[in-house]
């Protein structure tokens, strides 16, 4: 048994004028299940498929009041083209943002409504990705993380330090989950947090006793109607394990 990760969920204050900044970002497809969700994914893409992460925008009242824990990483080619990407992104609505990051050689910017992201300067490791290069979660302790996540997920530990774990699909293909070490501490739900799906024909249940055996806690939303599992990792950042597919 094992799951792998397919989406991010990202809560909007606007779900379908977001996930348009998104789309408009990445090049992507925009559809909706149902009001008050946007979903993002390739065109022509056949879901679910390491090749891409999705993006679900999910309304919500809620403010963003601190740095989001999960972000993504956009890639580029070279450094013209990353300046390029800042520029086309600024033009759609994003704008920079500080996060203590100093003289670094990558931009973080802000969406439309806040959520901090980076374009990156062209590396070497990202130039298969697509458009999105990572996910990437804080963290206190990333050998914790990679140990847990390495477990939780079939993808493939590439790189652990004291400073980072990065980890991608066992295809090798698609986007790196990266966790990287950060002095802040978690405060509050993460807005932007990860979904998980097992593979068609495993058992959820069995799943959420797998992982939590793994170190998940599982989270008691009082909400009995949702196909759903919510569970926290072992630093508390909430994540979906979604039904068999």
């Amino acid at each position: 048994m094992a799951t792998r990760l397919v989406q991010i969920n990202m809560k909007a204050r606007n779900d379908s004028a977001l996930g348009g900044f998104w789309a408009e970002a990445l090049g992507w497809g925009v559809s909706s299940e149902e009001p008050g969700v946007t979903n993002l994914e390739p065109e022509g893409f056949v879901y679910p498929d390491p090749v891409a992460v999705c993006i679900d925008l999910v309304v919500s009242s809620e403010p963003k009041t601190v740095k989001n824990r999960v972000h993504v990483d956009l890639a580029t080619t070279s450094a013209a083209h990353q300046a390029q990407v800042v520029a086309r992104l600024t033009d759609l609505g994003a704008t920079p943002a500080d996060v203590g990051q100093g003289d670094v050689p990558w931009t973080v910017l802000a969406d439309p409504e806040g959520n901090e992201f980076c374009v990156l300067e062209p590396r070497a490791i990202y130039r298969d990705t697509g458009p999105i290069a990572a996910v990437v979660v804080d963290c206190a302790d990333p050998r914790a993380m990679a140990q847990f996540w390495g477990q939780a997920t079939d993808w493939i530990l590439h790189e652990v330090t004291d400073r980072q774990a990065v980890l991608r699909s066992a295809k090798g293909v698609g986007p790196y989950l990266e966790f990287v070490r950060t002095p802040d501490e978690k405060t509050g739900w993460n807005r932007v947090h990860l979904d998980v799906r097992p593979y068609p024909g495993d058992d959820l249940e069995a799943e959420a006793t797998r992982l939590s055996a793994l170190g998940a806690t599982v989270i008691d939303l009082g909400q009995d109607d949702i196909p759903w599992k919510v569970l926290a990792d072992p630093e508390g950042n909430e994540f979906c394990l979604l039904t068999p597919a």
